[in-house]
């Protein structure tokens, strides 16, 4: 069992790589500035407070997910875990030297650092709802307080030789708006490129329970965010909205991460159970906003319902 991670190419010419669709075989043991930013005072700092989890204060309740320091650390492990996924790969788009780079939906700015330290002569500039990146980086690194979901980013068309997205489903309501607006602000030969997990998890051989604990916990969670406007499954629609856009040379490349340890391949089962802690590190902070408002469950009733899914054995071990 695992998700697809697919990455959707808009720019130049790149070869597609064709090289999952043979099923994993299972362990038999088992610089620019930007004017309409807020500066960081008012809603900014001032975080939202539900059920023992704080979320961002700046378009309060446009993000379903929290913000804390616990979340942080969270979003610091999965990005380590898809650098391992993608053996330190910062983008798979052919860019050489850009001049300007933009991030969306930065979190704690861990691959906008990067990006910083790989092109020091580029402007990396990295967009969020909440404040919560680190002040020590480098100098060519922005982290802007900014939502890529209204209309006016406030910079030229034709700007940025790279625009990146990573793991932003249930972010926004319409996230072909998302692309849209990268196409706008796109240089010619430029690039966009989207990485995001497929919802709900696959599997290769069937073997999934349907009573898997971890596969209905998910279903509730595509039926709330549904409910809520923030649709999960955007994954496997990329490529018509880079498309539809129009981008040129869109590519398609589809990676698998297990969600546990049952690969026989090492690499694979190392990756999943890294994949499986970050899940389950994370299943708390998923829930708890979406099935309160959406559900209008209280958090007791949240962690009774989807006790199993929260449980280690759940996750680390394959069902």
């Amino acid at each position: 069992m695992g998700f697809n991670e697919e990455e959707y190419l808009g720019g130049e010419p790149q070869s597609p790589s064709q090289d999952c669709d043979t099923p994993i075989d299972a362990d038999s043991i088992s610089g620019s500035e930007i004017c309409s930013t807020v500066s960081l005072t008012g809603d900014v700092w001032k975080f939202e407070k539900e059920n023992g989890r704080t979320y961002h204060g700046y378009r309060a309740g446009v993000y379903y997910y929290p913000n804390d320091p616990s979340e942080a650390e969270r979003l610091d492990y999965q990005s380590a875990v898809l650098d391992f996924a993608f053996d330190g790969a910062l983008h798979q788009a052919p860019i050489s030297n850009p001049t300007n780079v933009l991030d969306i939906g930065t979190g704690t700015g861990s691959w906008a650092i990067q990006m910083g330290d790989l092109y020091p002569h580029a402007i990396i500039e990295a967009t969020d709802l909440s404040p919560i990146q680190p002040t020590n980086v480098p100098e060519n690194v922005q982290f802007i307080i900014d939502d890529a979901a209204e209309d006016d980013w406030a910079v030229p068309e034709n700007h940025y030789d790279y625009i990146h997205t990573r793991v932003l489903m249930g972010c926004f309501e319409a996230f072909q708006e998302i692309v849209q607006k990268g196409f706008k602000h796109t240089k010619p030969g430029g690039w966009m490129e989207s990485l995001e997990c497929m919802h709900p998890p696959y599997c290769d051989d069937g073997t999934m329970p349907a009573d898997w604990p971890f596969k209905e916990w998910t279903q509730t969670m595509d039926e709330a965010a549904m409910n809520a406007g923030r649709p999960l499954r955007i994954a496997s629609r990329l490529k018509k909205w880079y498309i539809a856009a129009g981008f040129e040379d869109v590519h398609e490349k589809v990676i698998k991460i297990p969600i546990n340890q049952w690969p026989r391949d090492r690499h694979l089962k190392q990756l999943g159970r890294y994949w499986a802690e970050n899940l389950l590190a994370g299943l708390q902070g998923f829930s708890l906003a979406l099935f309160s408002r959406v559900f209008g469950w209280n958090k007791t009733e949240i962690e009774v319902s989807h006790h199993s899914s929260f449980q280690t054995g759940g996750l680390i071990e394959p069902p």
